[in-house]
């Protein structure tokens, strides 16, 4: 969706980016990449996304574990002090706040780079970002760097936004179960059921299963019973939801985000959702995510979620596979986009932790070791493999302290031996509903909100920005970026039930600092290129304009605007129509 810029600032150079390919096309992520510094608790982890991590294990010791969520719960004394100076001053219950600490990030200090259009930000052991984050600062008089890069400070913010929501709503605050509209705000996660498993199931579970002295106080207070009653509604509405149409210890909380598969299941590639369980399942289930994953594994492992299944394909990898990525294996897959034959996992948690929870990764091995069976995938590194390994240019996660050798060992274990060279058959494809007629026109905007999504949408990297500077747009305004030798184009999708040849017709701004020679890039649903068109987009602003006329196949079809063009000036994605 465009975000509307409070000033034209369009020929600012940008630096070169890579992007996400979630439907066979480009734009950044599937995770909330992030970089970690670590308070207290843990140890520090790199953010370096340069990183290529091998095929193969590093010599890295495992740090899985032996730790379990309730040991590192109770940890952290130190922290407690800054926790009791807000509270204090803002009038919040300091084991509310070291609850929120805790679920939104394990006491780290994140520095999230978020990827995702409208997807949560997060900074600071908090978990501060938007709204919560500028009017946190402003409320503590505290400046926005300052509140992300100091543990104090980031307290303070939270503990003054929280004030402000508590006052707004005339809660009694004596009372921890009376803020639960307010840390549901203060989440900023759109669903409902995932609001509240935020609220109630981590922030209020953390309490009730210890955080130290300012969990007792609570205990001491005599609210731990209500406590327990809103963790048992959460654990009520879970155990309500159906199981997992492919996994039988897991529930189903189906995402919209999904596709066809092109190639059969032969890898699982293992994700960090750089941020809480609820969180992350309930913006991969999210419409406006452009993104997905098949399976979201709960830090404690003590819940599983399916949102896509097995035989469709889920939107998680930004990267055709390229076997030199992965030890020369499965070259025969160069150049398809991994989301075609790739199972996503995602766990909740950061890449840059320094050690992972027992239980999440006993229950994220079993689940491979169902995967596998199923789909006769070998379990071994090389079909086991880590996001960052296959799109290293800007993702690292699941991170260097991933315990790859026990964990492969514990999928093993759980399968009870080697898994079958054969191949199982493909699974049935997902039934789908009846698809609404095609039309004869397709109209994409470069705001998804004007589109109808099911039909076509719009989906950028964070190096694209949004615009209403320039008049005579499409819609409610537009993206631009400068040209580069980058590939990070605009991808304009749209769904064709039949192949066809179809003409393809583009919208821009026109202005002196447009490119003379902007390209537009076809490709079919199969990811192959069918033609290209080059425009003047200095002239001819405010109309439709034509770019060629291509053959394109049945399924999801693309355009994109590509950036690849002599620097100092700027491509505008507008709007692409399709006739």
């Amino acid at each position: 969706m465009a975000r509307i810029l409070p000033y034209p600032i369009e020929n600012t150079v940008k630096p070169a980016g890579f992007t996400h390919d979630t439907k066979g096309m480009t734009m950044n992520r599937t995770g909330w990449l992030a970089t970690v510094v670590v308070v207290g608790l843990t140890g520090c982890g790199t953010g370096d996304a340069s990183l290529q991590l091998p095929a193969v294990d590093t010599d890295q010791p495992d740090r899985e574990t032996g730790w379990s969520e309730e040991a590192n719960l109770r940890a952290s004394p130190a922290l407690d002090p800054h926790f009791q100076v807000a509270a204090d001053e803002f009038k919040v219950p300091a084991a509310l706040l070291k609850a929120i600490a805790w679920a939104s990030t394990r006491y780290e200090m994140v520095n999230a780079d978020v990827d995702f259009d409208n997807a949560p930000d997060s900074f600071g052991l908090m978990g501060l970002g938007g709204e919560v984050l500028t009017k946190g600062a402003e409320l503590a008089k505290t400046s926005l760097d300052v509140v992300k890069t100091d543990p104090a400070a980031n307290i303070r913010a939270a503990a003054a936004w929280l004030d402000a929501e508590a006052t707004a709503q005339n809660i009694v605050r004596a009372k921890l179960i009376n803020w639960v509209p307010v840390v549901a705000g203060y989440s900023r996660i759109e669903d409902f059921q995932a609001r509240q498993a935020f609220v109630k199931g981590e922030v209020f579970g953390a309490i009730t299963e210890g955080i130290g002295a300012l969990g007792d106080e609570v205990a001491a207070s005599g609210q731990a019973l209500e406590l327990e009653e809103a963790v048992g509604e959460i654990a009520t509405v879970s155990q309500g939801l159906s199981r997992a149409p492919d996994y039988e210890r897991g529930v189903w909380r189906p995402s919209p985000n999904f596709s066809s598969r092109s190639h059969r299941v032969s890898m699982v590639i293992i994700h960090t959702c750089e941020g809480a369980y609820s969180g992350c399942y309930g913006w991969l289930a999210n419409p406006r995510a452009g993104a997905s994953a098949h399976y979201v594994v709960s830090s404690d492992g003590r819940e599983v979620s399916q949102l896509v299944r097995e035989s469709a394909k889920a939107w998680h990898i930004a990267a055709d596979y390229a076997c030199s990525r992965n030890s020369g294996k499965r070259c025969d897959l160069n150049g398809v986009n991994s989301n075609n034959f790739t199972v996503g996992i995602e766990h909740a948690g950061f890449a840059s932790q320094s050690s992972w929870p027992s239980g999440q990764i006993d229950a994220s091995a079993r689940l491979v070791c169902d995967i596998t069976q199923d789909h006769g995938i070998p379990r071994d590194r090389f079909h086991i493999v880590g996001h960052g390994q296959l799109q290293p240019w800007n993702r690292t996660d699941p991170g260097r302290n991933w315990p790859w050798t026990s964990y492969i060992a514990k999928v093993n274990s759980f399968c009870g031996s080697s898994p079958a060279p054969t191949p199982t058959p493909t699974p049935t494809p997902t039934p789908t509903p009846t698809p609404t007629p095609a039309p004869s026109t397709i109209t994409i905007d470069s705001n998804n909100a004007n589109n109808n999504q099911a039909r076509g949408y719009i989906q950028v990297s964070s190096n694209w920005k949004s615009s209403t500077n320039v008049s005579g747009y499409y819609g409610s305004g537009y993206w631009y970026a400068s040209t580069a030798p980058v590939s990070d184009g605009a991808a304009f999708f749209f769904k064709l039930d039949a192949a066809g040849t179809r003409s393809i017709e583009a919208w821009w701004t026109a202005a002196s600092d447009r490119s003379p020679d902007a390209t537009y890039v076809a490709f079919n649903a199969q990811g192959q290129k069918v033609g290209e068109g080059s425009v003047n987009q200095a002239a001819n602003g405010g109309r439709w304009n034509a770019v060629g006329r291509f053959a394109f196949t049945a399924g999801w079809n693309k355009i994109v605007l590509s950036r690849w063009s002599a620097s100092g000036k700027v491509v505008i994605a507008d709007a692409v129509r399709v006739k």
